[in-house]
C-alpha cells in the first residue's frame, strides 16, 4: 500500500497570515447607519424633495402633502436622515428647515467604493 505525502500544516511559514479586516467596527456601524437611512423609500423620496426644492432647502411644513404621511412620520424619516448625515436642520421660529450637508450625497456614492 502506497502512502500519501502529508501537506504541510497551517502553522507553517509557507501560510499567508489572515487577512486584517480593513474596516473596523465603529466605521463599519457608521456606514451601515447611512445604508439604513437610504433603504427607505420615503427617507429617498425627501431627500429628492429636498435636493430639488427651490434655494435647496425645503421646510417640515411642505413635506407632509407629498409623501401623504403624517407631520410626526416625516420628523422621524427627517430625524434618521439628519443622524445620518445626509441632511442638516436648521430651526427658524416654529418651523425646521431641511437642506443637504454639502458633500453626503458624493460621500454616500463613494462608501462601497472604499470597502
Amino acid at each position: 500500500m502506497t502512502s500519501l505525502p502529508l501537506l504541510e500544516s497551517a502553522t507553517d511559514t509557507g501560510c499567508c497570515p489572515p487577512a486584517a479586516p480593513s474596516l473596523g467596527a465603529a466605521e463599519a456601524n457608521d456606514r451601515a447607519a447611512v445604508f439604513k437611512a437610504l433603504a427607505d423609500p420615503n427617507r429617498l423620496r425627501l431627500l429628492s424633495i429636498v435636493k430639488s426644492a427651490q434655494g435647496g432647502e425645503a421646510c417640515v411644513c411642505d413635506l407632509t402633502d407629498p409623501l401623504d404621511l403624517t407631520q410626526p412620520t416625516v420628523s422621524h424619516h427627517l430625524k434618521i436622515l439628519v443622524d445620518a448625515g445626509l441632511l442638516h436642520r436648521e430651526k427658524r421660529g416654529t418651523w425646521a428647515y431641511f437642506s443637504l450637508v454639502p458633500g453626503a450625497l458624493e460621500r454616500t456614492a463613494g462608501l462601497l467604493e472604499s470597502l
